[in-house]
């Protein structure tokens, strides 16, 4: 090549090579800072944020649900029974598994001025039984009507029972006083060799095989019903319930679910968890978490799962703010239920003197009156 063919040659490659070596060397592939899409996953939490707040605001899934029928204490109890099928469903009522076959045992524990107390045991379910203390009245004759007295949290049959019964009253004796039956289960909130949250761990253990503790208790209520109906001097059509904190809980949750019981008393409970909710979601306690809780089985709306038999609500003057304040604003829209069919006296928010303690003269007015 001559000398003047190749210098022109340089001078046409020299641009080229001058340009290529001030454009960066391109990558293999494409990378962003993870950081830039930060705002992105922060959007994304408010985002879900907003839409839990606005569905716990939607009553319009509920009025779906549930259409009352004000016709006839007959057509409102119809009306009502897509949302017990959806409550039962919500919890995994009833339990799965196959009840057992062996018969119930009463072995008598006590005797004194007013009664005969035995010790009771009903098997519900696989390794599981309903156990007890029945009290038959001394002085009761024919059908006797038969009351459910359910403990609190942490407590027992014996603790509402021996001793003067605490912040329990009267709500076990009282009933014998009065000539009725009565059976105390015992439910679970400690045992010996186990944690402390042995609750927790069983109702999450339970959440997983398709049921939840709420439905196993309320079935060991339901169930020894099934048995001590059998018994001669139980009058199958006069049953009442009454319970205290979370006895209280299971005095509406349980007649919620059965028809049988015909008038109940759930004390130093109602709209506990709905205040809970409203302060801080998460502070509502495991057990009362299961599904649609807060939008289809607020306390208030279960009270239609009761109407129109007789239900009363009682809460202390004296007890903590918790467990008073929001049951005072939210039992005006149970009450509707029952006005709407034009038997208001069958209802009843009882505030009463005292702290949390059953009320022994509020509740058994209220039971003597409707069963």
């Amino acid at each position: 090549m001559k000398a003047a063919q190749l210098l022109a040659l340089i001078w046409i490659l020299i641009p080229a090579l001058v340009c290529a070596q001030s454009e960066p060397v391109k990558p293999d592939y494409f990378n962003q800072s993870v950081a830039d899409s930060n705002p992105l996953r922060t959007e994304q939490a408010r985002e879900l944020d907003e839409y839990i707040k606005t569905i716990a605001a939607d009553r319009r899934r509920f009025e779906q649900l549930f259409q009352p029928d004000y016709s006839s204490a007959a057509a409102f109890e119809k009306s009502a029974e897509p949302l017990r099928a959806a409550f039962c469903e919500s919890i995994g009522y009833p339990p799965p598994g196959k009840r057992p076959d062996q018969p119930a045992t009463y072995k008598q524990i006590g005797e004194d001025s007013i009664g005969v107390y035995y010790r009771a045991m009903f098997p519900i379910l696989p390794h599981v039984h309903s156990e007890g203390i029945f009290i038959v009245p001394k002085f009761a004759t024919g059908k006797t009507p038969l009351i459910i007295s359910m403990h609190g949290g942490g407590g027992s049959p014996e603790v509402a029972l021996f001793n003067g019964g605490a912040n329990y009253r009267d709500m076990v004796r009282g009933a014998v006083k009065r000539g009725y039956l009565v059976y105390a289960p015992q439910h679970l909130f400690r045992a010996d060799e186990f944690p402390k949250d042995i609750r927790r761990q069983i109702d999450d253990r339970m959440r997983l095989i398709g049921t939840s503790i709420t439905a196993v208790e309320i079935a060991k209520i339901t169930y020894a019903i099934d048995e001590l109906i059998k018994r001669p001097e139980v009058d199958a059509s006069r049953i009442g319930m009454v319970g205290l904190s979370y006895g209280g809980y299971y005095a509406q949750v349980t007649p919620a679910v059965d028809p049988r019981i015909k008038v109940s008393v759930s004390s130093c409970y109602f709209g506990v968890q709905e205040g809970r909710y409203a302060k801080e979601e998460l502070s509502v306690p495991s057990d009362f978490r299961f599904m649609n809780r807060m939008t289809l089985f607020n306390d208030a709306d279960l009270v239609a799962l009761i109407c129109p038999r007789a239900h009363q609500i009682q809460a202390g003057s004296r007890d903590n703010a918790s467990h008073r304040e929001t049951g005072k604003q939210i039992a005006p829209r149970a009450a509707t239920f029952y006005e709407r069919l034009n038997l208001g006296d069958r209802f009843e928010h009882v505030i009463f003197e005292g702290g949390h303690e059953f009320n022994d003269k509020a509740a058994w007015a209220f039971v003597e009156k409707h069963l």
